[in-house]
């Protein structure tokens, strides 16, 4: 059985820009006040104020591009204007629209050299270059901008940004200006190339990947932590990006980075190690080989739930390598922090963790020390969730379970089964999970998985012997109900919730005994017919109502029938007793019948004298009360199949009441069936309950002669 995939449930490829924006305060207040209008939705009015002040600052930085102290104050001044306008997404296309991109582009690049003074000052250095990064970043954002900023010829100056910056580093600058610039210009390339395969691969092209790679040994935490998430974001579904990556040795440093205490830095690798083994067995490989397999469990007990997150996507992936890999990842730990993680009130940490126990649980190694440390109840609470990735990632991780012997009792005794078929599950391939969990529970009811049911089912708590109970109704062989439910009591404990006051507990009882009964299967009204006396003579069609060779008369309303003593007296003790013994009609030649009208009678002499009969709806209840008077048990039977038919629930009480007036045992039978069928409809008529604890008797005596009768397995009522 194939897991669901899971390329479409990875996190996303990096943070939000605009949630690291949140984290990280820049300094100063704001002192614009197109920025502060941007707050208002940009129509009308605010609309062309703030179209105007982005007019205002790029006509500035067209005209700035120098090392003149009031040029470059004025840049910094104006990129800062548009970085702040650029915070709010509802600006951004006005700001795009407003020529600010070739202008921010622009200035990426430090002015002409030839323009510095006689005093070889830079004023402003590294802060125009970040402010123009840090909004073009922002304006990525949007999906429809990021063609747009790249054709611009952004990229190539991020770039040289990045190599440029990682120079003066070198030469021992380690300023904040220079610190933040390197930051900006890797987020922008981040939002750049987020979702968008082809500037994924221009990076790579122009050389961007291997000063990313450099910058993770960076000094300055929130550098490593910005290269980290521009790699993250390139190697993301782009396998010529994560062999590269690979290939200028980002793995030894990366998995030096899980280890961070910084819950930040850890995150940030650990998505990057999650992207570049998904789907690349060849890099899962060498992850594993460099050692990353230790510090990823140990992200499972991480104060960061993010890093949680994708600790336990990477171990599901690592898990999906070989068998070995799932033996080592539980002997190395992961089993309780999954389990743990199953309980978070983060429905992501739920999912994932539940994926990651998926993988390890399809080993046999594994499945009963995850069902051991506690993961069985709430991997099965799961199975309520309403996200329907979730919910899977459950049921393929309790399909992988079941497949253990050692874990089949515990299974069953914890409500697993009942859980598994009162679900409401979302997508299909959930519901085909579920089904072949319980295909394989059945598989393994027998021997000492049997025998430990039973043993449970005898001295343990009430509500588990109940759980057992039922999950054997539904899961037994046929050939074991006998031992289950007459032997061991199981009928009891079935009856018992059928009796309680509790309408979920009598549901659930009415289903299994309604299953049971379905498996152990009743004879058809014809062959539960009990043999006659003697054998059975049928004078044939052409002697019915005939005066030829007739030796007696019956008078029915008014009209004479004619019939045959010798095919009476071997249709019916009934007649036998008429004809040879002390009554009336023994020498009678004419006999009268009071109380049967002509249709009838003439129906049952025909069964008499032929053996079959077609009987119709209409009168099948008058038939059959004269089939019970003269004990014609054969037609009786045929009365009783038609009746059935016409069971419903309005008339099911009724119908029960005609089963014990003529001692209709057929029909008592799928009056009896029907109930427990439509129980949960029935639950909501007028004196049901009643009615419940009213056949309850009749249940056990149904099922008593059922399951102790070896011959009664041929076709159902």
């Amino acid at each position: 059985m194939e897991l669901k995939k899971h390329q479409d449930q990875r996190l996303p490829e990096r943070k939000g820009q605009k949630r690291k924006l949140e984290e990280e305060i820049e300094e100063g207040k704001r002192e614009i006040s197109a920025a502060e209008a941007s707050a208002a939705a940009p129509y009308g009015e605010a609309r062309r104020v703030i179209l105007n002040e982005v007019y205002t600052q790029v006509n500035i930085l067209n005209s700035t591009f120098s090392w003149h102290e009031t040029h470059r104050g004025a840049a910094k001044r104006a990129t800062h204007i548009l970085a702040e306008l650029a915070k709010n997404e509802e600006v951004v296309n006005v700001i795009v629209e407003g020529g600010a991109v070739p202008a921010l582009v622009k200035h990426l690049e430090a002015p002409p050299s030839s323009e510095i003074d006689h005093n070889n000052s830079k004023p402003f250095e590294h802060e125009v270059e970040k402010e123009s990064a840090f909004a073009l970043g922002l304006l990525a954002v949007k999906p429809e901008h990021q063609q747009i900023i790249v054709d611009a010829g952004a990229l190539s100056h991020l770039v040289s940004l990045l190599k440029r910056q990682r120079d003066v580093h070198r030469d021992g600058s380690n300023s904040r200006a220079v610190n933040s610039v390197i930051r900006r210009a890797a987020d922008a390339i981040t939002n750049l190339a987020h979702e968008n395969s082809s500037i994924k691969t221009r990076v790579r092209m122009e050389g961007g990947i291997p000063p990313l790679v450099e910058l993770l040994e960076f000094t300055d935490t929130k550098v490593q932590r910005a290269a980290a998430g521009a790699l993250r974001t390139l190697a993301f579904k782009n396998d010529d990006n994560k062999n590269q990556i690979v290939e200028c040795y980002a793995l030894p440093t990366l998995i030096l980075m899980l280890r961070s205490d910084d819950a930040a830095i850890h995150y940030e690798a650990v998505g990057v190690i999650g992207n570049l083994v998904h789907s690349s067995p060849k890099i899962k490989r060498e992850v594993l080989a460099a050692g990353a397999l230790q510090p990823v469990i140990g992200l499972l007990s991480s104060c960061c739930s993010e890093s949680q997150r994708e600790a336990a996507l990477l171990l599901g992936q690592f898990a999906a390598t070989d068998s070995d890999c799932k033996v080592h990842i539980v002997q190395r730990g992961a089993v309780r922090p999954l389990i743990e993680m199953l309980q978070s009130p983060d429905v992501q940490l739920r999912e994932m963790s539940a994926f990651a126990l998926g993988r390890l649980a399809q080993d046999t190694h594994n499945q009963a020390g995850i069902a051991h440390n506690g993961g069985l109840v709430p991997l099965l609470k799961l199975l309520d969730s309403k996200n329907g990735s979730l919910q899977h990632n459950a049921a393929f991780a309790l399909y992988g379970l079941a497949d253990n012997e050692d874990n089949v009792s515990d299974f069953i005794s914890v409500g697993g089964v009942q859980k598994l078929q009162d679900g409401e599950f979302i997508v299909q391939a959930t519901k085909d999970c579920v089904a072949k969990t319980l295909k394989r529970l059945e598989e393994k009811i027998h021997g000492r998985v049997l025998n430990h049911l039973l043993y449970l089912m005898r001295v343990a708590e009430k509500a588990v012997q109940r759980r057992v109970a039922l999950a054997l109704a539904h899961l037994c062989s046929p050939d074991d109900q006998r031992a289950i439910f007459i032997d061991n009591c199981g009928l009891d404990l079935l009856l018992g919730l059928l009796g309680s006051s509790s309408l979920k507990q009598q549901l659930d009882g009415a289903i299994a005994l309604y299953r049971l009964a379905n498996k152990a299967t009743t004879l058809s009204p014809v062959d539960a017919a009990p043999p006659s006396p003697t054998p059975q003579v049928y004078l044939g069609e052409q002697y019915v109502n005939n005066p030829t060779l007739s030796d007696v008369t019956f008078l029915v309303e008014g009209r004479r029938f004619y019939a045959h003593r010798i095919c009476l007296l071997a249709s019916s003790d009934a007649f036998r007793a008429m004809f040879d013994g002390g009554y009336r009609e023994k020498d009678a030649r004419d006999i009268e019948i009071p109380n049967i009208r002509w249709e009838v009678f003439e129906l049952m002499m025909r069964f008499i004298y032929t053996g079959s009969v077609d009987v119709t709806l209409i009168i099948a209840q008058d038939l059959l009360r004269a089939a019970d008077q003269y004990l014609l048990e054969g037609l009786k039977r045929l009365c009783e199949y038609t009746i059935a038919q016409d069971i419903t629930l309005e008339n099911i009480g009724s119908m029960y009441e005609l089963s014990e007036a003529f001692h209709a045992i057929s029909l008592r039978h799928r009056c009896i069936l029907f109930i427990l069928e439509q129980f949960d409809k029935l639950s909501d008529k007028p004196r049901h309950s009643q009615l419940i604890q009213r056949i309850i008797p009749e249940i056990r005596n149904y099922f008593e002669k059922t399951l102790t009768n070896p011959h009664q397995h041929n076709s159902r009522l």
